[in-house]
Protein backbone atom coordinates (compact mmCIF):
# COMPACT_ATOMS: atom_id res chain seq x y z
CA UNK A 1 0.00 0.00 0.00
CA UNK A 2 0.96 3.43 -0.77
CA UNK A 3 2.14 5.77 1.60
CA UNK A 4 1.21 9.63 1.35
CA UNK A 5 2.84 11.91 3.80
CA UNK A 6 1.84 16.08 3.55
CA UNK A 7 4.66 18.48 4.57
CA UNK A 8 3.90 21.44 5.88
CA UNK A 9 6.01 24.40 4.11
CA UNK A 10 8.13 26.10 6.95
CA UNK A 11 7.46 29.53 7.70
CA UNK A 12 10.75 30.06 8.64
CA UNK A 13 12.89 27.58 6.78
CA UNK A 14 16.91 27.34 8.02
CA UNK A 15 18.46 29.95 5.28
CA UNK A 16 15.63 32.18 5.56
CA UNK A 17 16.20 32.64 9.37
CA UNK A 18 19.77 32.71 9.60
CA UNK A 19 20.08 35.29 6.87
CA UNK A 20 18.08 37.61 8.57
CA UNK A 21 20.01 36.51 12.09
CA UNK A 22 23.40 37.38 10.37
CA UNK A 23 22.44 40.64 8.80
CA UNK A 24 20.51 41.85 12.54
CA UNK A 25 23.22 41.14 13.97
CA UNK A 26 25.38 42.88 11.64
CA UNK A 27 23.33 46.48 12.10
CA UNK A 28 24.04 45.75 15.86
CA UNK A 29 27.43 45.77 15.20
CA UNK A 30 27.41 48.62 12.65
CA UNK A 31 25.41 50.95 15.61
CA UNK A 32 27.74 49.64 18.61
CA UNK A 33 31.52 49.05 16.35
CA UNK A 34 32.31 52.75 16.45
CA UNK A 35 35.66 52.92 19.02
CA UNK A 36 38.05 54.07 16.84
CA UNK A 37 36.84 51.65 14.55
CA UNK A 38 34.19 51.71 11.75
CA UNK A 39 32.54 48.92 11.77
CA UNK A 40 29.98 50.05 8.74
CA UNK A 41 33.40 51.36 6.74
CA UNK A 42 34.81 48.10 7.16
CA UNK A 43 31.93 45.94 5.67
CA UNK A 44 30.89 48.49 2.53
CA UNK A 45 31.20 47.92 -0.33
CA UNK A 46 33.76 50.14 -2.17
CA UNK A 47 34.33 51.07 -5.94
CA UNK A 48 37.53 50.27 -7.61
CA UNK A 49 38.92 53.44 -9.18
CA UNK A 50 42.26 53.85 -10.74
CA UNK A 51 45.35 54.83 -8.53
CA UNK A 52 45.70 58.17 -10.31
CA UNK A 53 41.97 59.25 -9.14
CA UNK A 54 42.94 57.89 -5.23
CA UNK A 55 45.98 60.38 -5.26
CA UNK A 56 43.94 63.27 -6.18
CA UNK A 57 40.85 62.50 -3.95
CA UNK A 58 43.29 62.01 -0.89
CA UNK A 59 45.09 65.19 -1.36
CA UNK A 60 41.78 66.77 -1.46
CA UNK A 61 41.13 65.96 1.94
CA UNK A 62 39.04 62.04 1.33
CA UNK A 63 40.29 59.66 3.89
CA UNK A 64 42.21 56.92 2.33
CA UNK A 65 40.02 54.27 3.67
CA UNK A 66 37.15 55.66 1.87
CA UNK A 67 38.46 54.84 -1.28
CA UNK A 68 40.40 51.66 -0.59
CA UNK A 69 38.79 48.24 -2.05
CA UNK A 70 39.05 45.21 -0.58
CA UNK A 71 37.81 41.01 -1.33
CA UNK A 72 35.89 40.55 1.59
CA UNK A 73 33.48 43.59 0.77
CA UNK A 74 31.81 41.04 -1.83
CA UNK A 75 30.59 39.29 0.67
CA UNK A 76 29.88 41.88 3.83
CA UNK A 77 28.21 44.22 1.94
CA UNK A 78 25.25 41.85 0.97
CA UNK A 79 24.97 41.95 5.01
CA UNK A 80 25.00 44.74 5.96
CA UNK A 81 22.81 47.89 6.16
CA UNK A 82 22.46 51.56 5.99
CA UNK A 83 22.87 52.87 10.09
CA UNK A 84 20.91 56.16 9.83
CA UNK A 85 17.86 54.42 9.02
CA UNK A 86 15.95 51.36 10.44
CA UNK A 87 13.67 50.88 7.26
CA UNK A 88 16.50 49.95 4.72
CA UNK A 89 17.23 46.56 6.90
CA UNK A 90 13.38 45.95 7.73
CA UNK A 91 11.95 45.98 4.09
CA UNK A 92 14.75 44.06 2.96
CA UNK A 93 14.42 41.86 5.58
CA UNK A 94 10.32 41.52 5.78
CA UNK A 95 10.49 41.00 1.64
CA UNK A 96 13.96 38.25 1.56
CA UNK A 97 11.40 36.20 4.52
CA UNK A 98 8.17 37.03 2.64
CA UNK A 99 9.04 35.70 -0.66
CA UNK A 100 12.74 33.78 -0.07
CA UNK A 101 10.84 31.42 2.24
CA UNK A 102 8.77 29.85 -0.94
CA UNK A 103 12.08 29.68 -2.88
CA UNK A 104 13.40 27.98 -0.06
CA UNK A 105 10.36 25.39 0.34
CA UNK A 106 10.40 24.17 -3.37
CA UNK A 107 13.89 24.39 -4.12
CA UNK A 108 15.45 23.34 -0.33
CA UNK A 109 18.24 25.08 1.25
CA UNK A 110 21.42 24.66 -0.13
CA UNK A 111 20.02 25.31 -3.38
CA UNK A 112 18.47 28.81 -1.96
CA UNK A 113 21.72 29.46 -0.41
CA UNK A 114 23.43 28.96 -3.95
CA UNK A 115 21.35 31.30 -5.51
CA UNK A 116 21.16 34.16 -3.03
CA UNK A 117 25.23 34.27 -2.86
CA UNK A 118 24.95 34.63 -6.66
CA UNK A 119 22.54 37.08 -6.90
CA UNK A 120 25.04 39.15 -4.56
CA UNK A 121 28.04 38.74 -5.60
CA UNK A 122 26.12 39.36 -9.70
CA UNK A 123 24.83 42.78 -8.12
CA UNK A 124 28.20 43.99 -6.19
CA UNK A 125 30.17 42.49 -10.14
CA UNK A 126 27.71 45.07 -12.10
CA UNK A 127 27.55 47.99 -9.16
CA UNK A 128 31.43 47.39 -9.22
CA UNK A 129 31.63 47.62 -13.17
CA UNK A 130 29.55 50.87 -13.93
CA UNK A 131 31.17 52.64 -10.64
CA UNK A 132 34.55 52.05 -12.19
CA UNK A 133 33.52 53.60 -15.15
CA UNK A 134 32.00 56.55 -13.39
CA UNK A 135 35.62 56.77 -12.10
CA UNK A 136 37.70 57.05 -15.27
CA UNK A 137 35.00 59.77 -16.71
CA UNK A 138 35.76 61.51 -13.69
CA UNK A 139 39.62 61.61 -13.71
CA UNK A 140 39.60 62.18 -17.80
CA UNK A 141 37.07 64.99 -16.96
CA UNK A 142 39.66 66.39 -14.52
CA UNK A 143 42.83 66.07 -16.69
CA UNK A 144 41.25 68.27 -19.25
CA UNK A 145 40.62 70.84 -17.12
CA UNK A 146 37.25 69.93 -15.80
CA UNK A 147 35.58 70.57 -12.72
CA UNK A 148 33.68 68.00 -10.84
CA UNK A 149 30.71 68.34 -8.51
CA UNK A 150 30.04 67.52 -5.36
CA UNK A 151 27.66 64.73 -6.08
CA UNK A 152 29.91 63.20 -8.47
CA UNK A 153 33.00 62.89 -5.80
CA UNK A 154 30.69 62.04 -3.54
CA UNK A 155 29.05 58.97 -5.64
CA UNK A 156 32.86 58.40 -6.40
CA UNK A 157 33.75 58.16 -2.60
CA UNK A 158 30.22 56.52 -1.17
CA UNK A 159 30.08 53.11 -0.39
CA UNK A 160 27.30 49.95 -1.25
CA UNK A 161 25.96 48.34 1.78
CA UNK A 162 22.14 46.39 2.06
CA UNK A 163 21.21 43.13 0.81
CA UNK A 164 18.52 44.72 -1.79
CA UNK A 165 20.82 43.19 -4.94
CA UNK A 166 20.37 39.58 -3.62
CA UNK A 167 16.91 40.17 -2.85
CA UNK A 168 15.72 41.70 -6.05
CA UNK A 169 17.52 38.38 -7.35
CA UNK A 170 14.67 36.52 -5.21
CA UNK A 171 12.57 38.56 -6.13
CA UNK A 172 13.03 37.55 -10.07
CA UNK A 173 13.18 34.20 -9.18
CA UNK A 174 9.91 34.37 -7.57
CA UNK A 175 7.99 36.18 -10.42
CA UNK A 176 9.44 34.04 -13.01
CA UNK A 177 8.43 30.52 -10.88
CA UNK A 178 5.02 31.78 -10.09
CA UNK A 179 4.54 34.67 -12.41
CA UNK A 180 0.39 35.35 -12.15
CA UNK A 181 0.81 35.40 -7.78
CA UNK A 182 -1.37 38.58 -7.32
CA UNK A 183 0.41 41.19 -4.97
CA UNK A 184 -0.30 44.11 -3.02
CA UNK A 185 1.66 47.03 -3.18
CA UNK A 186 1.50 50.20 -0.87
CA UNK A 187 -0.01 52.61 -2.42
CA UNK A 188 -1.75 50.63 -5.25
CA UNK A 189 -5.46 50.02 -4.91
CA UNK A 190 -5.61 46.85 -7.07
CA UNK A 191 -3.79 43.65 -6.82
CA UNK A 192 -0.86 43.26 -9.72
CA UNK A 193 0.85 40.44 -10.75
CA UNK A 194 4.46 39.12 -9.79
CA UNK A 195 5.66 39.41 -12.83
CA UNK A 196 4.63 43.05 -13.57
CA UNK A 197 5.66 44.21 -10.34
CA UNK A 198 8.88 43.29 -10.52
CA UNK A 199 9.60 44.16 -14.16
CA UNK A 200 8.29 47.86 -12.96
CA UNK A 201 11.06 47.25 -10.10
CA UNK A 202 13.38 46.88 -12.62
CA UNK A 203 12.43 49.08 -15.05
CA UNK A 204 12.53 52.39 -11.90
CA UNK A 205 15.84 51.22 -11.14
CA UNK A 206 17.41 50.85 -15.06
CA UNK A 207 15.54 54.45 -15.37
CA UNK A 208 16.99 55.59 -11.80
CA UNK A 209 20.39 54.41 -13.03
CA UNK A 210 20.22 55.86 -16.21
CA UNK A 211 19.31 59.43 -15.69
CA UNK A 212 21.03 59.91 -11.74
CA UNK A 213 17.19 61.32 -11.04
CA UNK A 214 17.42 59.47 -7.63
CA UNK A 215 20.55 60.69 -6.68
CA UNK A 216 23.70 58.52 -5.13
CA UNK A 217 21.55 57.16 -2.25
CA UNK A 218 20.27 53.88 -3.81
CA UNK A 219 22.66 51.83 -6.00
CA UNK A 220 20.28 50.86 -8.89
CA UNK A 221 22.85 48.92 -10.73
CA UNK A 222 23.43 46.79 -7.51
CA UNK A 223 19.77 45.91 -7.90
CA UNK A 224 20.13 45.57 -11.73
CA UNK A 225 23.09 42.85 -11.66
CA UNK A 226 21.20 40.75 -8.87
CA UNK A 227 18.24 40.68 -10.70
CA UNK A 228 19.88 39.88 -14.55
CA UNK A 229 21.98 37.25 -12.15
CA UNK A 230 18.90 35.71 -10.99
CA UNK A 231 17.15 35.61 -14.09
CA UNK A 232 20.23 33.98 -16.14
CA UNK A 233 20.77 30.72 -13.06
CA UNK A 234 16.84 30.18 -13.48
CA UNK A 235 17.61 30.22 -17.47
CA UNK A 236 20.30 27.73 -17.04
CA UNK A 237 18.30 25.48 -14.39
CA UNK A 238 15.16 25.45 -16.75
CA UNK A 239 17.45 24.92 -20.03
CA UNK A 240 19.61 21.62 -18.22
CA UNK A 241 16.60 20.08 -15.79
CA UNK A 242 13.33 21.17 -16.54
CA UNK A 243 11.32 18.60 -14.62
CA UNK A 244 13.12 19.39 -11.36
CA UNK A 245 13.54 23.27 -11.53
CA UNK A 246 9.99 23.69 -9.49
Amino acid sequence: MSEFRFTRPDNFPPVIKNLIIINVLMYVAQLTVNNGFSFSEWVQLRSIMPDELRQLLIKEGVRGSELEFKPHQLITHMFAHSPETLMHIFFNMFTLWMFGKILENVWGSKRFLQFYIACGLGAAALHLGVEYLHCQSLLTNIKTGGLITAEEEGRAVAGALGASGAVMGVLVAFAYLFPNTELYIMFIPVPVKAKWAVLGLAAFDLFGGVTGLTGNSIAHFAHLGGALTGFLILLYWNKNNRQTLY
